[in-house]
């Protein structure tokens, strides 16, 4: 399957408004927003648990980097709630579900072969920094080649993002303007390297949540064939 591959072309997906598509275990459905590959892929989906879903325990042999956007997150290692950030490096495995149910936004495949690093950013973990235009950022992860961010925006707010490597960004809530159209909850943009990113937040302003890195680094870690 391929789906939004052109890394080239701004591509803007209203997520909250596509149906969702079963997922081979029972009870687990999707969103597929970037997708390289069948089963084993290389993707970015949005995915939904209903209560009392998992999935057998699995490895992820490319890493697995993801946020909690509804309920509860479980696994071996822990609860997560809404607005946990989570990564699992290469060569990372567990049994996911959830009991209450939840919605997470996943990123599979898409990690370099030496980040070897876990993290977990559960709410209240990191202080938000405010700016001058009142914007309140926290910055999730660093790393050799990319950085994840958390904003939000007042009001009507006008700003920018630089974008020299990139941009995916997930609108959590409120309204955005950007000139590839209006973001709402959910909405996933990407945008490639050097392509503008001036936003105005609408006029309940907007939570989101952003990576700036190279779109398609040529160091992932490599896919099985077939």
């Amino acid at each position: 399957m391929q789906l939004n591959t052109d890394m080239a072309r701004p591509v803007l997906v209203q997520a909250d408004q596509m149906g969702w598509v079963p997922s081979p275990a029972a009870g687990i459905e999707r969103r597929m927003l970037f997708r390289i590959g069948a089963e084993k892929a290389r993707a970015t989906s949005i995915v939904r648990y209903a209560p009392g879903s998992r999935f057998a325990r699995h490895e992820h042999p490319g890493g697995e980097e993801f946020l909690v956007l509804e309920g509860v997150f479980q696994d071996e290692t822990g609860d997560f709630p809404a607005g946990s950030y989570v990564r699992n490096p290469p060569g990372s495995a567990h049994a996911p579900g959830s009991d209450a149910g939840c919605t997470i936004f996943v990123r599979l495949w898409q990690f370099r072969p030496d980040d070897h690093a876990r993290i977990v950013v559960r709410p209240g973990d990191i202080s938000a920094r405010g700016g001058q235009t009142g914007i309140m950022a926290q910055t999730l992860f660093t790393g050799t080649d990319e950085q994840v961010v958390s904003e939000t925006w007042p009001a009507d707010a006008i700003t920018e993002i630089p974008n020299p490597d990139g941009l995916e960004i997930l609108l959590l809530s409120g309204r955005a303007r950007h000139d590839q159209g209006m973001l709402e909850r959910w909405s996933w943009l990407r945008l490639p390297p050097g392509s503008p990113a001036h936003f105005q937040a609408g006029p309940e302003g907007a939570a989101l949540w952003y990576k700036s890195a190279p779109l398609l680094h040529r160091s992932l870690c490599p896919m099985p064939a077939g």
